[in-house]
């Protein structure tokens, strides 16, 4: 394996998140500051959207020039992955003005056991992570598949995954262990943990501002997937997402947790392993229970029985595990919102701080009202037990850091 030379004063980390039917990117300058390089905050962000089959893909980017969008239409034989890659390809240079791109950061959902770090990415990486494509089947297929694209259409450019599994490499045995029986458990069969690289983000950038999320951190990082964790002293402690990304919270299409006994039942009706997939994964949680959609927004602009309840049962199950990872840690000192409901609803935030109002937590109103969508905000009253915050998640930069610190 050939050493990368090392980064300019003009080299940028390209950081990005491939989905089903989207791909986020950023990209982030390489700083040199006092003889140490970091990395810096985006110069241009942007998200390609419409890559499903029948979709209609465009980009939309921001930089310092405003917000862009344009229509990508397709070349012929190309899909909306090759497509997007390769108007990323020309964006780039014509956007970053000769800034030279160091390396592709990509977010990776799962690292199983054996990846507990951001990695340098060949052909038998990759063949090692499709192993893992059952546990996360909305998100590691595309992921991979994602690098396998950029590892042709940038060649000779140091691709590296950055896992999401990562960051709670480090919880209690007791934490990560399902009592099954110890083979399961030395067979690979634990409780993994997911959305690392938000939490990683929202630990570190929060104890900047409060010395409270040093200490006993509840980190929610709620979306169309959802979960919590248990942060003390900046490590992961436990988190709601156990053996695979379905566990845990209810979540846009998601289950989370079931009774085994749910399972048993719907085999002896006659459900096969892939059906079940197809109905914890997609056919669950937000749209389940409503019939109506999965987006929170579309929930709560709805009039209908089905939406409130819906919402309801969301709410009560972020305060119910809420509580059990507060009674792991003995206690919270901070929580945190994040994630596309948890730093844009506030209605929700309300609800759940009222929920675990019991802990002496009290809400400033007015502050979470107010509360912007795009910089760390306290919203706890003065006299709360508990400090309550608003941090807008970057996963793409920490990424990005990871993958400096690798090269």
């Amino acid at each position: 394996m050939h050493m990368q030379p090392a980064p300019t004063a003009r080299s940028a980390i390209l950081a990005v998140n491939i989905g089903s039917s989207s791909v986020k990117f950023s990209v982030h300058p390489i700083q040199d500051v006092e003889g140490s390089q970091s990395v810096g905050a985006s110069l241009l962000s942007g998200n390609i959207q419409g890559l499903e089959p029948s979709g209609n893909p465009f980009i939309s980017w921001s930089n310092h020039g405003g917000p862009h969008r344009e229509d990508l239409p397709l070349q012929a034989k190309e899909d909306g992955l090759e497509a997007a890659l390769r108007v990323l390809r020309d964006l780039l240079p014509r956007e970053l003005h000769g800034l030279s791109i160091l390396a592709v950061a990509h977010r990776v959902v799962h690292g199983g056991e054996e990846f507990s770090k951001a990695v340098l990415v060949d052909d038998k990486i990759l063949e090692q992570l499709h192993r893992l494509d059952p546990l996360a089947p909305l998100h590691q297929p595309h992921n991979l598949r994602g690098i396998a694209a950029f590892m042709q259409i940038f060649s000779g450019v140091p691709q590296v995954a950055c896992f999401d599994t990562a960051f709670h490499v480090g919880i209690p045995r007791a934490e990560k262990t399902f009592p099954l029986t110890r083979e399961l458990f030395q067979q690979g069969v634990r409780r993994y943990g997911f959305h690392g690289l938000s939490y990683h983000y929202v630990s570190s950038r929060l104890t900047q501002h409060t010395a409270a999320a040093g200490k006993r951190l509840l980190m929610a990082h709620l979306g169309n997937g959802s979960s919590l964790c248990a942060c003390v002293g900046g490590k992961s402690f436990s988190t709601t997402m156990g053996f695979s990304a379905v566990g845990g919270l209810m979540m846009g299409t998601r289950c989370g947790d079931l009774d085994p006994g749910v399972v048993l039942y719907l085999v002896q009706q006659g459900y096969d392993a892939k059906a079940l997939e197809n109905l914890f994964y997609r056919q669950s949680g937000l749209k389940g229970l409503s019939g109506i959609s999965a987006d929170m927004r579309t929930l709560r602009a709805s009039d209908a029985d089905e939406a409130r309840f819906a919402v309801e049962v969301y709410e009560h199950r972020v305060i119910r595990e809420a509580g059990g990872l507060i009674a792991a840690m003995g206690g919270v000192d901070a929580i945190a919102f994040a994630g596309g409901i948890g730093e844009n609803d506030r209605m929700l935030r309300a609800d759940v701080c009222a929920g675990l109002g019991f802990l002496g937590l009290k809400l400033d109103t007015q502050a979470n009202l107010a509360a912007p969508n795009d910089q760390i905000t306290p919203i706890h009253a003065a006299g709360s037990s508990v400090e309550v915050w608003v941090v807008p998640t970057d996963e793409g930069i920490i990424a990005a850091e990871e993958a400096l610190a690798l090269l």
